[in-house]
């Protein structure tokens, strides 16, 4: 786990165990442990590039918060259980928490390299060094055996049936890639041209599949990178979140404009392990105290923007990068809440409380938490994950 940032870069530590969970001490894992990313031959392809027609956003999430009735166009998970109104299907919530390195790359697809690019790239070479289960210097779901989801795949399958998750126009214009849509301004009623596609779910980027976390944000950007594509910046996932394809007026969350911390994984307090309480010093005792109580990406269909991202607030933070005004350098930044927020949480237009740490989780909340520049970036944590984005040409 990397050292904390200095305080001229960071405002407040508050994706904490009560307001201090973020780790501190010597770093897990630095450049001396990643390998250059890589696609694996045998690895499928994300599909060719393509280019598509009008932008066109997924239905939204209505306002009462269910998922709308639609067909199932390319990107809709397959339906699951019986009959309208029948419970939920069983299924083991722990089912989907992978241990295995095998297990865990196999939820996502590499690019194909030129030959030029494998050269330089070891595919099989980053992803052992990676990716793996058992300990916070790789890439995971967290300790499985302190962590605790309720949902299983089968419910939140369930749970998004009918939803469209993507169009096919929407892939087209996204390169092929599934599972991501593209985001774009609307001035004066005019829709402008996408310049960027987000990925809809936190990575994997697969529906009711669980976040991976304890990335560190170079290591995220090879990751995305391996995908042919990148890491979303601030800007861009804040248009994702508060923005409306139809041109309408800005959101202060992506589900809304006033704080309910039912809508998304949110309001999941930290629990003691053994009659011990979190200990997030450093990484190796998060690993070891700290469970990763996160729940599959999706299981909470209300907590979807209006242009069809998922998951925004709540589930895990991610990381994501930003352009520093001054120097003009790439650091990275963090956002989001994690499913812990409600120990944390205050409405975007409340004061802040004396004596008690707290943050609006607002879809333009811009934190300084752990601000690190991108070519040496190693903050790591049990609740942090990411997603990616790529460059709509």
């Amino acid at each position: 786990m990397s050292r904390p940032s200095r305080p001229s870069r960071v405002a407040l530590a508050a994706l904490t165990v009560a307001a201090a969970a973020c780790s501190r001490g010597e770093p897990d894992r630095g450049p001396g442990d990643a390998a250059a990313p890589a696609a694996s031959p045998a690895a499928p392809s994300a599909g060719p590039a393509a280019s598509g027609p009008a932008d066109a956003a997924p239905p939204a999430v209505g306002s009462a918060g269910a998922p709308p009735a639609a067909g199932g166009p390319a990107g809709a998970p397959p339906a699951t259980g019986g009959p309208a109104g029948a419970p939920p299907p069983a299924g083991d919530p722990m089912a989907i928490h992978h241990e295995a390195r095998e297990d865990l790359v196999r939820l996502f697809s590499l690019k194909e390299l030129t030959p030029r690019e494998r050269k330089f790239r070891n595919p099989e070479l980053f992803l052992e060094k990676n990716f793996g289960g058992g300990g916070p210097s790789r890439i995971n779901q967290g300790n499985r055996a302190l962590a605790r989801h309720t949902r299983s795949k089968e419910q939140c399958l369930e749970g998004l049936r009918g939803v469209v998750l993507q169009t096919e126009e929407q892939r087209a214009r996204c390169g092929g890639h599934e599972n991501m849509v593209p985001v774009f301004k609307t001035v004066r009623g005019k829709a402008r041209p996408a310049e960027f596609c987000i990925d809809i779910f936190e990575f994997p980027n697969k529906p009711c599949e669980l976040p991976m976390v304890w990335a560190g944000p170079t290591q995220a950007a090879s990751v995305c990178s391996l995908q042919g594509k990148r890491l979303c910046t601030e800007d861009e996932w804040s248009l994702a979140c508060r923005g409306d394809p139809e041109g309408g007026e800005p959101r202060t969350y992506a589900y809304g404009d006033e704080l309910d911390l039912a809508v998304c994984h949110t309001q999941t307090r930290h629990r003691d392990i053994d009659g011990k309480a979190c200990d997030a010093d450093t990484a190796r005792s998060a690993y070891e105290t700290c469970a990763t109580d996160t729940e599959p990406a999706g299981a909470y269909p209300a907590c979807r923007s209006r242009f069809g991202v998922f998951d925004q607030h709540g589930n895990v933070a991610e990381i994501m990068t930003r352009r520093d005004r001054d120097d003009g350098k790439l650091y990275s930044q963090l956002k989001g809440s994690a499913w812990f927020y409600v120990e944390v949480a205050r409405a975007h237009d409340a004061p802040r409380p004396k004596g008690q740490e707290t943050y609006p989780d607002h879809c333009s909340f811009s934190p300084r938490w752990h601000v690190e520049p991108m070519e040496n970036a190693w903050h790591v944590n049990y609740h942090l994950g990411f997603r990616c984005c790529k460059t709509v040409h």
